[in-house]
This record gives C-alpha cells, structure tokens and sequence, in this order.
C-alpha cells in the first residue's frame, strides 16, 4: 500500500523549507506520518457520526440531519484545504494548533450539543432553532479543521523526503482511507456500546490529540521554536485535561440531562446496540414513558390508549393466531390478551435487550401484564423483514405492525412494498393486517403515503386515528409537547387483501375519540391532490419535523 521512495523528477522545484530534521531514519519518519494520517482519519469519521447520530436522537428526521451534517462538513474540508495554504511556512507548528483545536471542539461536540438541546430546547422564540444552529455551527468548524489537515500532512511528509505528487497522494490518501473505515466500524461497534456517545467523543479527542502531539513534538521538534514547543505543550496538557475532566464527569452530566430532557422521573436508561432504551416513571403509582431513541414511543396517560386503538379494530373478526411484528415491550400483546379466542401470539423483535427489560422492569412488566410468562405467548428475537421471508404462508389471521414511526430511517424498510407484500403472504383468508402510519393532521403525506404502499403490495386499507388524552401529547418522534407543530392523534391503517377495505367495527375496547374513515375523506382528498411529490406511490417519504 505504501510505496518506496521515489525521487522528485528532474527540474523539480526545490522545496521552500528545505529538508526537515528528523531524529529518526526518513522511511521511519514517513511511516510515522502515515501512521498519523490514519489516526486522524479515524478520529474524523467519529466526529461525523457523533454529530449525525445526536442530530438523529435529539432532533429527529436522521435523513435531512445526516444531510446537513454531511454536506455542511464537506463543503468546510474544502475550505479548510484552501485555508490551510497560508499555514505552509509554519507547517508543523500549524498542524499541531490544528489538531489541538480539532481534538477539543470535536472531542466536546457531543457534550455541548446535549447541554443545550437538553436545558434550552423548550425556549422557543428565537431560540427555537438554536440547537440545529449549533450542529451547523459544529459542522462547520470540524470540517474546517479536518479539511485542513491533509494539505498539512502533504507537506510535512514531503519534508521527510521529496517524492512525486502523485506517488505521495496515493500514500496519503490510502492511509486516510483505511483510516475513516477503521473509524466508522468503531463508533458502532465499539465506541456507542462500550463508551457511550459521549464518553466515545472524548475519547476520540483524546487519541486525536495524543497522534498530532506526537507527531510534531516528537518527529518534527526541529522545526519549532522554543516557544512554539513550549506553547503548544501547554495548550495541549490543558485541553488533554478539559476532556479527561468531562469523561470524569460524564456519567453525572448524562444524568443531570437525561433528567432535563426526560423528567425527574427517569429510572432506566440503557444502549441495546439497537437503539438507547429510557423508562421514566411507572413505579409508586407514576404513569409510565417509554421513549426509544429519543422518542416518546407511549407515555403518560396514553399508555394504554395507542395500544388500544392499535389492536382492537383488527381482533374484531377471527383472531385465535396473532402475529406481533416489533412490540418487544409487550403492551401490544397485553390487548391482544385481553380478547377471548387468541390461542397463539407470535412476537418478532429485533431488540433481545428491550424484551428483557419487558421481562425484568417493574414498572414495563406490569404495564405489559406479565405477558411473556404467558404460554400463548412465543418470541422470536430477529429482523421483521427476514423473518417474513422465511414465514410459513396464510399462517395468522390477524397481523399487527408494532413498528417505529415511518419517518425514521431504520424503519424504512418495515413500510415498503416487499414488506406488506410478505405480509399477505403470511396472512390466512380473511385476515388483517393493522399499521401505525404515523400522525394524520402534521404528516399528512407521509400517512397517506403508507396507504397507497399498501394498495400497490394489493392490501385495501380503511384509515382511522385517535386523538391523545392531553391535547398537547408529545406522540411519535417529536418530544417538545405543546409547540405548534407536535402531532396530536395516531394514524392508524386496517387492510386486508384484495379491493375491498376491511369494515372498521367499533366497540366499547376502542376510545371514543376514535374517527371513522368517513370523516377523513377530506384529509384524504387534500393529501392525493399533492400527488406525493411526484413520486411512486410506493415510495416513503420522509418527513421534515
């Protein structure tokens, strides 16, 4: 991967700075410099991921997040490129207050984007926007910084020995690529389930600071002057002693937000490797909140009420076999439960960890009624689309999609046309199939759009939704209860196969607030007008919230 040595071609311009001094062999020194790149490299993958991942927990909709983190990001590493020009006289001393700076703002990203969503998202006014405005701030200013450090990194390995361009790009750049893979395998992998979010930042920081310091202070000491040694030793131990001082304090800070974001309330809060799992509440008589990556999946006096108007309507004709896809916290199966006739409840969760805490939690296993330690009751722990594609056909008469809201990235896929159309398959004559399709009034597009993804996989839908029991619940993704754009009701869509929708028959299980699909004909009316955007009728969008 690393090439030997080539010399410059003849009629080469000199270099500027002349030779550098090093205290070990060239090859070494090169290899040193490398090694350095993929460091770096490493390090500022991390820092992007961070930044895409918080914006997706905190803020929602990872699709436009991770679009204005990324192009943010790259259009700042061009500019740093052509900052880092005015640097070259000064190259080591510059790529060392580069790192320095990029190991602190990068390192502390993740903690300063929690401290303001966590005490000022709810200000609103002005501030509404303030904790977008940081991550684009924080885009900026790391992309800045990283897209600075590889014209650096040229020069001071052509400091070593002077070689072709082309010859050193593709040793640069190889180090710099298997740098970011090495990077982006680790934050998921082990950074987020070994350190946390934050923790992992600081410690990305930490390794970004000690791999420059080294570089200049050890290898290119020749190059500065006392002062500048002196100098950047100092700013170093300082910001090596903010971040061991925020990795001391971690735990507590999380804490100290998890309460600000969540409430007083909290009592469990835990990384499955699937997603971060909260529970507030549900203990000495509190109302139980479950939030799933953030987002409040059931709460408060709603616990029952979305669960309620989920199942019921679809348990209304034959149901001895139900299919439960997600739904590991077992809510869904305690009203399946509920029904006389049900002889089998199949769940399929992905998340093994979530099923326990339903297992072992006081407060989620008595909102669940004890579920799992019923013997109708059988869980199968895998992906809901691999599964189905191995399902035996027109095994269940009722199928109930307990899934995350559409307008997450993961779940994607759990909203497609392959998806339902395996879904028919599994479902025996006769049978139905429920889904959550997010809020009718805020996201109308994206409701109505789960529709006509069913009717092309050949499933009728009739629509229906309920509203909440406070007219201000913080339902789907959205927590910030009260502001103007918060969903207030769950869209819900019962379908059977075949061209003619399912009756939607309501008793005394489903709440009154429940709307029949005649009085969202005109909702309906007004979302087809808009055509989707123009596209396949098939295709989810995602919404902005």
């Amino acid at each position: 991967m690393i090439e030997p040595h080539a010399p410059a071609p003849p009629g080469a311009p000199p270099s500027r700075t002349g030779p550098a001094g090093l205290p070990v062999r060239p090859g070494t020194g090169r290899f040193l410099v490398l090694v350095c790149v993929f460091v770096c490299a490493a390090c500022g993958l991390v820092y992007e991921l961070e930044l895409v991942a918080f914006a997706s927990y905190l803020i929602g909709d990872s699709v436009t997040q991770a679009s204005v983190v990324l192009s943010v990001m790259v259009f700042a590493m061009g500019i740093g490129s052509l900052g880092a020009k005015r640097l070259r006289r000064h190259t080591a001393v510059g790529f060392g207050a580069v790192e320095t700076l990029l190991a602190l703002v990068g390192g502390c990203s993740a903690m300063a984007l929690y401290a303001v969503f966590a005490w000022t998202g709810g200000w609103g006014g002005l501030w509404a926007e303030g904790p977008r405005c940081l991550l684009v701030a924080f885009s900026l200013a790391i992309g800045l910084l990283i897209g600075a450090e590889v014209p650096l990194l040229m020069e001071l390995i052509q400091r070593i020995r002077r070689q072709d361009a082309p010859t050193a790009v593709a040793d640069l750049f190889a180090a710099d690529y298997v740098g970011a893979l090495v990077g982006g395998l680790a934050f998921p992998f082990v950074l987020l389930p070994f350190f946390g979010q934050l923790t992992g930042a600081l410690l990305t920081g930490t390794v970004n600071l000690v791999a420059g310091g080294a570089l200049v202070l050890g290898l290119f000491r020749r190059d500065l002057t006392r002062r500048a040694r002196w100098s950047l030793l100092l700013v170093g131990l300082t910001v090596l002693g903010v971040l061991a001082s925020a990795a001391a304090l971690s735990a507590d800070f999380e804490r100290a937000a998890r309460r600000a974001v969540y409430g007083t309330d909290v009592r469990v809060a835990v990384q499955t490797g699937v997603q971060e799992v909260v529970l507030a509440g549900g203990t000495d008589g509190r109302p139980l909140d479950l939030y799933l990556d953030g987002r409040l999946r059931v709460g408060g006096q709603d616990v029952r009420r979305y669960h309620e108007a989920l199942v019921h309507p679809a348990l209304t004709g034959p149901h001895a076999r139900v299919l439960i896809l997600g739904g590991g916290d077992g809510l869904a199966a305690r009203e399946v439960l509920r029904r006389p006739g049900v002889r089998r409840v199949d769940i399929v969760e992905l998340d093994a960890k979530l099923v326990r805490l339903a297992r072992s939690d006081p407060g989620l296993a008595a909102a669940n009624g004890h579920v799992y330690a019923d013997p109708r009751v059988h869980l199968t722990t895998a992906d809901a689309l691999g599964w189905l594609r191995t399902a035996p056909g027109a095994s269940y008469d009722v199928v109930i999609a307990d899934l995350p809201d559409p307008g997450i990235t993961a779940s994607t896929k759990l909203y497609s046309e392959e998806f339902y159309g395996l879904t028919r398959r599994v479902l025996a004559p006769g049978g139905r199939l429920v889904v959550h399709a997010g809020s009718v009034t805020t996201r109308p597009r994206v409701f109505w759009t789960v529709a006509a993804t069913l009717r092309a996989a050949g499933l009728a839908a009739t629509p229906y939704r309920v509203l909440g029991h406070d007219p201000g619940f913080p339902a789907g993704p959205d927590r910030s209860a009260g502001a103007p754009e918060d969903p207030h009701d769950w869209g819900f869509l019962l379908a059977a196969a075949g061209r003619a929708s399912p009756p939607l028959r309501l008793d005394a299980t489903v709440p009154a607030a429940t709307l029949t699909p005649a009085a969202l004909a005109a909702d309906r009316r007004a979302a087809e007008r808009i055509r989707i955007g123009g596209l396949p009728a098939s295709t989810l969008i995602h919404p902005r919230y």
